[in-house]
């Protein structure tokens, strides 16, 4: 759930291979740069997913305590501004689309993504460990915008290929 990699391994291998004999570097940066632009608006497709989940739970009942958040970051933005992109030319050619955990805070496990895909999250309340709550998410918050760029992006990153090709010869 949380890494999404569009390669064509085949014809990257082999186009690396090519650039990397004929000693094309600015064929490579903007091979590399146009790879990142077929990745972004799914980058951006999933921020807004996050951003505006629909988060809720059935709240306290009457005569519960409760209070105010513990934290002052939101929990969404907090895992929106940590959805990343790479591109790698060589090793293992490709974009891929992540979630930096080491730009998450502490206090939220990877796991949680997980959760929230599934379209439910269970946590203890304010971190008691004796108290539970559960709060319902729109499922697929993940893989409904991967599954809606997929094709979009393989499409583009042959044709990048194919243009790469082309200069090659």
């Amino acid at each position: 759930m949380r890494d999404v990699r569009i390669t064509g391994t085949g014809q990257l291998l082999e186009l690396q291979k090519r650039l990397r004999r004929a000693g094309h570097e600015n064929i490579r940066q903007s091979m590399q740069r146009r790879i990142r632009r077929a990745a972004e608006p799914l980058r951006d497709d999933l921020q807004d997913s996050i951003r505006h989940l629909d988060i809720s739970s059935q709240g306290r009942g009457a005569g519960k305590r409760g209070g105010p958040s513990p934290t002052t970051r939101p929990l969404r933005a907090s895992i929106a501004e940590a959805i990343r992109i790479s591109v790698r030319n060589t090793g293992n050619p490709g974009a891929r689309i992540w979630v930096d955990k080491g730009l998450l805070p502490p206090d939220i496990p990877m796991g949680v993504l997980d959760r929230l895909n599934e379209g439910r999250l269970r946590h203890p309340v304010f971190g008691n460990k004796r108290r539970w709550a559960q709060q319902n998410a729109t499922p697929l918050w993940w893989d409904r915008p991967i599954r809606d760029h997929q094709e979009r992006m393989a499409r583009e990153v042959e044709r990048v290929i194919d243009d790469v090709i082309r200069r090659l010869d």
